[in-house]
């Protein structure tokens, strides 16, 4: 898989992520916060298949 996110767009993935994650456990506590291994996955990885499938690049270089 090639990264399709540029360094800024993973940082933010990756703090949503954290902060998504952080729900279940403090705040409302409702399971609703796993939606944030979502973000926090693909921020992580640096490749986002929704991007693939809509032909979108936050990456300036190409790997």
């Amino acid at each position: 898989m090639t990264r399709n996110e540029g360094t800024v767009d993973r940082v933010l993935r990756v703090i949503v992520g954290i902060v998504l994650l952080a729900l279940v456990f403090v705040g409302p506590q409702t399971l609703w916060g796993l939606i944030g291994i979502v973000p926090l996955v693909t921020g992580l990885v640096g490749t986002c298949p929704i991007y693939s499938v809509l032909g979108l690049r936050t990456c300036r270089v190409r790997s």
